[in-house]
């Protein structure tokens, strides 16, 4: 084709500008006044925007709107649309799904944390601690009203100096003996040569400052089973002792404290009378207290008297 009446020979060639130069107007070139541009039956066309068109809709096809203009509805608010019809209307389709909620809101999808759960759980736990503490607490009271039985491992006690008169305690009509009424084993014997012994004829019990030597009580007439403080009045040589305490024929497992609560001097028996006790378990009638040195005990002390009270004292 020549120029300047067929236009450029292809699209890319046809210059829009081409009215504004010299070779351009001789071959033809216009300015724009509403139609094409540039060279005469040039394939650009200028359209004002929005008005451009990009074919014709196909049938049963929306018709595409012009740029920056909403498109036309087909048909009213609820009813099909053939063009933007589900799937699953066509033949063939799938069977519709469940649209999936997403976030915190009701309905399916992940959900947030599950607080109330949480919730239900802590007050479980709290539940459980309540009622293993009220059990505990049943369990204490059943064994200050016990009748009868001896406890497997008596406890012992004081840490502390004895008072002259325990509070809570009382020895009435309560079984008492001297060291001349005491079954000894081992190398224990009597003396009665270091005063201030409190038995009847200042009697005590000496020799028991070496191992497998015992001092045996029976005690009988207990009135009815349960908490019971076992005193032994002794003296030590401003010196601490240990001895070990078995009831019914079981063993404590803490050894009794014979400390130096009088504060005597050193070898000074006369200035270490005292007294110590510890808690045991007591059954009705006739029971079995025995006081020995055992194997890690240090027993360097004289023994006087022993005698019971009520209850655990200073519990």
């Amino acid at each position: 084709m020549t120029s300047g009446n067929n236009g450029a020979t292809t699209p890319e060639d046809d210059d829009p500008f081409g009215y504004l130069y010299a070779d351009g107007q001789a071959n033809g070139a216009q300015p724009p006044s509403g139609g094409g541009y540039g060279y005469p039956n040039s394939v650009n066309r200028v359209r004002a925007v929005g008005q451009r068109q990009y074919g014709q809709p196909a049938p049963g096809q929306q018709q595409t709107a012009a740029y920056g203009q909403a498109p036309q509805q087909q048909g009213a608010y609820g009813q099909s649309n053939a063009h933007y019809a589900a799937p699953e209307t066509f033949p063939g389709g799938g069977a519709p799904t469940a649209p999936q909620q997403t976030g915190h809101g009701g309905g399916g999808g992940r959900r947030g944390p599950n607080t109330k759960g949480l919730l239900i759980g802590a007050i479980a736990v709290v539940a459980a601690v309540v009622i293993g503490i009220g059990v505990a607490m049943m369990n204490g009271n059943s064994d200050d009203k016990a009748g009868g039985g001896a406890s497997p491992t008596p406890t012992t006690s004081q840490n502390t100096k004895p008072s002259q008169s325990p509070s809570n305690a009382t020895s009435t009509d309560l079984p008492k003996t001297d060291a001349k009424d005491l079954q000894l084993g081992g190398g224990a014997t009597r003396a009665s040569d270091v005063k201030g012994a409190k038995s009847d004829g200042g009697t005590y019990v000496t020799g028991f400052n070496a191992v497998g030597s015992s001092i045996t009580w029976t005690v009988d007439n207990i009135p009815a089973g349960g908490k019971y403080s076992v005193y032994v009045g002794y003296s030590v040589p401003g010196k601490d002792a240990t001895a070990t305490l078995t009831v019914n024929g079981t063993p404590s497992k803490t050894p009794v404290g014979l400390k130096n609560w009088a504060g005597a001097a050193q070898g000074d028996y006369e200035k270490g009378w005292t007294k110590t006790y510890n808690w045991v378990q007591l059954k009705k009638g006739t029971n079995t207290v025995n006081l020995s040195c055992g194997q890690g005990n240090q027993c360097d002390a004289l023994i006087d008297q022993l005698w019971l009270v009520k209850g655990w004292v200073g519990s």
